[in-house]
């Protein structure tokens, strides 16, 4: 059960200063803001780079969410696929799952151990797909997310 301090950490409001509400938003609230506008073109100066559209408005942001999507799909696939597999023979194939293969084990055992190995390979599949594909570009945004933090600072 949460506890609340005697005293709050943040000042009383000022009884003398009516409250306002805050002025209403130019846009209407289905539509989004507008655009951030672009900085005019010109030469730089030397030892800066260029302004760029800010982070929110990128396509790095895009490219990540497909990147991850594809990740995510491909390791699901590759374990729920094998296991959907294996139930599918179960219920539609009992001749080939009750069938021996070496030295009197089922095939359906077999299939079932088999399980395992390809739930590591899913992992193993994910891991080097987030190694090659999508830690790169996380890091590249990140980069460019401290770049404009940066950039804002100064401002």
């Amino acid at each position: 059960m949460a506890h609340d301090p005697p005293h709050p950490s943040y000042p009383p409001p000022d009884p003398t200063h009516p409250w306002q509400p805050p002025p209403p938003h130019p846009a209407r609230s289905w539509q989004l803001p507008p655009p951030h506008p672009r900085q005019p073109a010109g030469p730089v100066p030397p030892g800066r780079r260029p302004e760029r559209e800010p982070l929110g408005h990128h396509s790095d942001l895009r490219v990540l969410r497909s990147a991850y999507r594809w990740q995510r799909r491909t390791a699901t696939l590759t374990a729920l696929g094998y296991f959907t597999l294996f139930l599918v023979l179960s219920a539609y194939a009992p001749g080939v799952m009750t069938s021996t293969l070496a030295d009197g084990i089922p095939a359906g055992l077999l299939l079932a151990l088999v399980q395992l190995p390809v739930t590591w390979l899913a992992i193993a599949l994910y891991e080097h797909t987030a190694r090659r594909y999508v830690d790169p570009l996380a890091e590249r945004i990140r980069r460019h997310a401290e770049l404009d933090a940066r950039r804002g600072a100064a401002r």
